[in-house]
């Protein structure tokens, strides 16, 4: 159904899945437009409660596919215009990745460059094997960056380090990345999926609406002020403890029972 990805669902954990392993899983077109409609589509599915991203055979994603895109004339792509619409596909992917009002985790394997590191940042959670490869790629095609990492990076590593990264176009691996603060979690290899299974699988048992509104919250804060979030959060609470799982999970605490879901522990 989707060119170039593979989707699966399971207790409410959905994993989208990069598959052109033979390309280290490089976005086409094809798999663009799929992520891209598949992404609205999941919008409209309410039992999915978290979604993992990850890529096939060992690599999450190694950028733009720059074969497709040295022959992009057949498809219109050559042209300022088309180089331009394509831009606006791409955004609009972006947004539908970054405003999906559940929680995004990224699983990196391998390589994540240009714009697959600029998808990778697009998750809220960024788990990384102890061998993935990060490189914001971009400068060395003498092209800017896309797929959100001007808003992404600078968020996460802070503007001057987001110049470096950048300017340098180096590679770097999962330790550094952790250091930076792209990557939350660093593990081995064999442990990457079910590590993200696990938080993904906990993360399924929260609110749905104090996730989504807390999500919506941080992701305005950096560009907000004191008031406007003291208005999101006032507007945000009652809202989320009007819901049915606030008055479970205070029932739950006055019977001595313990939280609805607890974070699992990293082994």
């Amino acid at each position: 159904m989707y060119e170039g990805l593979l989707y699966e669902i399971e207790d409410g954990v959905g994993t989208i899945t990069l598959n052109r392993p033979e390309s280290k899983n490089a976005i086409d077109i094809a798999m663009r437009t799929s992520l891209r409609r598949l992404m609205h589509e999941l919008r409209h599915d309410r039992d999915l409660k978290v979604l993992i991203l990850t890529g096939a055979g060992g690599n999450f994603c190694s950028g733009g596919d720059l074969k497709a895109l040295r022959s992009s004339a057949a498809d219109g792509e050559a042209t300022a215009q088309g180089r331009r619409q394509r831009l606006v596909d791409l955004h609009d992917l972006v947004s539908a990745l970054l405003d999906f009002d559940r929680p995004v985790i990224s699983a990196v394997q391998g390589v994540a460059y240009g714009a697959g590191l600029g998808l990778a940042l697009t998750g809220d959670l960024v788990l990384a094997a102890d061998d993935a490869r990060f490189c914001m790629a971009f400068g060395r095609l003498g092209a800017v960056a896309d797929f959100g990492t001007f808003y992404t990076l600078p968020r996460l590593v802070g503007v001057q380090r987001a110049k470096e990264l950048l300017f340098s176009a180096r590679e770097f691996g999962a330790a550094e990345a952790r250091e930076l603060g792209l990557v939350l979690e660093t593990m081995p290899a064999e442990a990457l999926p079910e590590r993200a299974r696990a938080i993904a699988r906990c993360l399924a048992q929260a609110s749905p609406v104090a996730l989504s509104i807390t999500k919506r919250a941080l992701n305005v804060s950096l560009r907000s002020d004191l008031q406007t979030m003291l208005m999101l959060e006032s507007d945000g609470q009652g809202v989320a403890m009007s819901a049915d799982f606030h008055a479970m999970a205070l029932q739950r605490f006055f019977d001595k029972k313990g939280p609805p879901f607890q974070w699992p522990v990293q082994q």
